[in-house]
């Protein structure tokens, strides 16, 4: 990665810039306005692929471990629909973007904002360490793998850029499938590019697949439950 990118504090926000491709725009962390506002007001509540691959559609109040943080758009999501979202992220730079889109958030006026935020919690990681550790079990731990990278937008090849340059290639995956088996007591919801292979060797329990993206669901590792009606 060198030091093609920096995070630059601006007036409004913490930007990550391209030192070199200045013309590209800047990658940063917005719960604000931009797509997490619109998704939050039309992206279909839990009728979404997303709740129902979590377990929305059968269980409330879930605690669910964002294991691939990322941009946080999926945890945002999760926390919308009412779920305690812990956001596992490991590299320095995307954790500061988190930081900074969190307070900024919790700074606006927004009551409905808030009580969303208040359910997102932060914590600068290595997503297979606090799996390995933690004392606490989730009732889902939701993981989001790096994705191929994509030709079809300048906005996606931008973000796709930076992640893959700054967070680097997933190539614990497979690993953290494992360990998250051990942590969730209900399943562990993989996305995935609707095409793409599975993780592991193993099929998942069952798949909810969308147009570009699909979610396989695994049971933990020590009980053999049973997921119907999903």
């Amino acid at each position: 990665m060198s030091n093609r990118y920096q995070l630059v504090q601006t007036v409004s926000r913490l930007e990550l810039k391209d030192r070199l491709d200045p013309k590209v725009g800047a990658v940063y962390v917005d719960f604000v306005e931009g797509k997490a506002r619109h998704r939050l007001l039309f992206g279909g509540g839990k009728g979404q692929d997303i709740a129902k691959a979590v377990g929305l559609n059968k269980h409330k109040d879930l605690h669910i471990v964002d294991a691939t943080a990322g941009l946080g758009r999926e945890a945002f999501v999760l926390a919308s629909l009412g779920c305690q979202v812990t956001l596992l992220e490991r590299s320095p730079m995307m954790h500061a973007l988190l930081a900074d889109g969190l307070q900024r958030a919790a700074n606006s006026n927004d009551s409905q904002l808030h009580a969303i935020i208040s359910r997102m919690h932060l914590v600068h990681t290595d997503a297979r360490s606090w799996l390995e550790t933690t004392e606490h079990q989730a009732d889902v731990v939701y993981l989001d793998p790096m994705f191929p990278e994509r030709q079809k937008s300048a906005l996606v090849q931008k973000e796709m850029r930076c992640l893959h340059e700054v967070v680097g290639e997933d190539i614990d995956s497979a690993e953290l499938l494992g360990l998250a088996r051990q942590v969730a007591k209900l399943r562990v919801t993989v996305k995935r590019p609707r095409l793409a292979p599975e993780l592991t060797q193993l099929k998942p329990a069952f798949v909810i697949s969308g147009k570009a993206v699909r979610y396989d669901v695994y049971l933990p590792y020590r009980e053999n439950v049973e997921l119907q009606g999903t």
